[in-house]
């Protein structure tokens, strides 16, 4: 068994051809962006939200290994795609020798991360649900026509800011997004949004948090 890092995982080959392959898939069936953006700042994002609560080092470590690899099953399909990624993460960590205990914490988070089927079953499933899902943001837009922009292309570019955070006295987790309303309605964030939301909201219990959501400056959760 070996103590593998997240630095190890993010200049592994194999790892960044399969992110790098996954989001061309992605791209071919119109969504957003998935690459290696995405994915840093989700890795990044669940880290923090662990470290402020004042989780473990290697705890922390785990958020981001899981957070870099939880959307590499979208290689393989969009559907289910928390599931296949589990599973490949499975097979790259246990060759890497990482430790089985360490290797279950991280492949639950990604098997677990998606609205459809997930829960938070971990400290680092939860951190990974809140920083995968807040990730909202005009640069994840590829399609630069506006007039033929679905729902989802809309909702992203209209975003101008996002921030998720553990509040000053460590009692809730907030996401405040600055929102171009000119661009979309608040309400289509929520047409889309919602079950992630509501996700985000049980990941943060799950922590001993409050989810808030602050959209240009007003709580709305």
């Amino acid at each position: 068994m070996s103590l593998v890092t997240y630095e190890q995982i993010k200049q592994n080959d194999a790892i960044r051809t399969y992110i790098k392959k996954a989001d061309e898939a992605l791209c071919a069936i119109g969504y957003t962006e998935h690459a290696f953006a995405h994915v840093t700042r989700v890795a990044e994002n669940a880290a923090s939200i662990l470290k402020t609560l004042g989780f473990s080092d290697r705890t922390v470590e785990l958020a981001k290994i899981a957070g870099y690899l939880h959307d590499i099953g979208n290689i393989i399909n969009r559907v289910d795609h928390a599931l296949s990624g589990a599973n490949m993460a499975f097979r790259i960590l246990d060759n890497l020798g990482m430790d089985p205990g360490e290797l279950a914490t991280v492949i639950a988070a990604i098997g677990n991360h998606d609205e459809g089927t997930g829960t938070p079953v971990n400290a680092v499933t939860a951190a990974l649900i809140i920083a995968d899902k807040s990730d909202v943001r005009r640069t994840r837009v590829r399609n630069r026509d506006v007039a033929t922009f679905d729902i989802h292309d809309r909702v992203n570019f209209a975003v101008e800011s996002s921030q998720v955070a553990i509040s000053e006295d460590k009692r809730a987790c907030v996401l405040s997004l600055t929102i171009d309303t000119e661009i979309c309605a608040v309400m289509d964030y929520f047409e889309i949004f919602l079950n992630r939301m509501l996700l985000c909201r049980k990941a943060a219990e799950f922590l001993g948090l409050h989810f808030r959501l602050l959209v240009n400056g007003t709580k709305l959760l």
